[in-house]
């Protein structure tokens, strides 16, 4: 990923409070949720399977509606979902590409969704391609990309409606360490140059303190905060950090409240 960002979507503040998620068979996910974004910044969540940290994502992007509480957006109206959809990403755990089509078609299918002009529609997924390293991939079908390179396809196609919000679920849970690792790094680079809020669910102590300013511990459900740390170390983030002594301390504070948030529940 490159540095320049031509697709910048400007600042975006979300508040949830007292959230509850029941589904219909009686599972609840969360329970007085309350979580603060602020503009620009870069969260992870983290915590065990099935506390909540997927639902918590959807709430935010409007894909749901909490049983229970409020999600507003930047003082907005909390039940403004169209305009807050407007200004989200959504990079989901599989890359979920059309495989009949080229990765020009499918970085641009948001784009094609909002009936923008074709001439436009290319200029922006050109440059989304080349903000995730893949330009001169535009004609390539899914079936030729490796694993990491789908999922550059994926991010850019979150990125090509210049969101000022990207929510990403797991995104790198399935790729090989060395890949992680590159995408890691790509994506800070990527996130210090639009300095887009960025929500990342993983269940990768290391991977949270790696990318994050802050880390929201979630408990085991019905899935609540249970901690929030902040990363307090500079940016650029890298290999000399992944081997420090400041970083090893921050992944063992984080793994230590993760293990209590986690302690005696069977969320699984």
């Amino acid at each position: 990923m490159v540095a320049a960002d031509p697709l910048s979507g400007g600042e975006v503040s979300v508040a949830l409070r007292g959230v509850n998620k029941t589904f219909a068979s009686g599972v609840t996910a969360l329970d007085g949720f309350d979580l603060t974004l602020r503009p620009g910044e870069f969260v992870s969540l983290l915590g065990p399977s099935g506390c909540g940290k997927s639902t918590a994502l959807r709430l935010i992007a409007g894909l749901m509606e909490p049983t229970r509480g409020t999600v507003s957006w930047s003082g907005g109206k909390p039940d403004d979902v169209s305009s807050r959809r407007e200004q989200i990403g959504f990079v989901f755990q599989e890359p979920t590409l059309m495989p009949w089509t080229t990765v020009a078609r499918n970085v641009g299918l948001p784009l094609a969704l909002r009936h923008v002009d074709s001439v436009a529609a290319a200029r922006r997924v050109a440059a989304a391609l080349d903000q995730v390293g893949m330009a001169g991939f535009d004609r390539a079908y899914p079936r030729e990309l490796s694993g990491g390179m789908k999922m550059r396809a994926s991010i850019a196609r979150a990125l090509v409606t210049a969101p000022a919000l990207l929510l990403m679920d797991e995104p790198f849970a399935a790729l090989d360490e060395v890949t992680r690792f590159k995408l890691n790094d790509d994506l800070l680079t990527l996130w210090r140059a639009a300095r887009r809020t960025v929500v990342f669910v993983t269940h990768s102590v290391f991977e949270s303190v790696y990318l994050s300013e802050r880390v929201v511990v979630m408990a085991s459900r019905p899935g609540r905060v249970f901690a929030e740390l902040k990363i307090a170390m500079p940016y650029p983030r890298d290999r000399q950090f992944r081997t420090s002594a400041e970083y090893a301390a921050r992944c063992r504070q984080v793994s230590e409240a993760l293990a209590e948030a986690s302690g005696g529940a069977g969320g699984a």
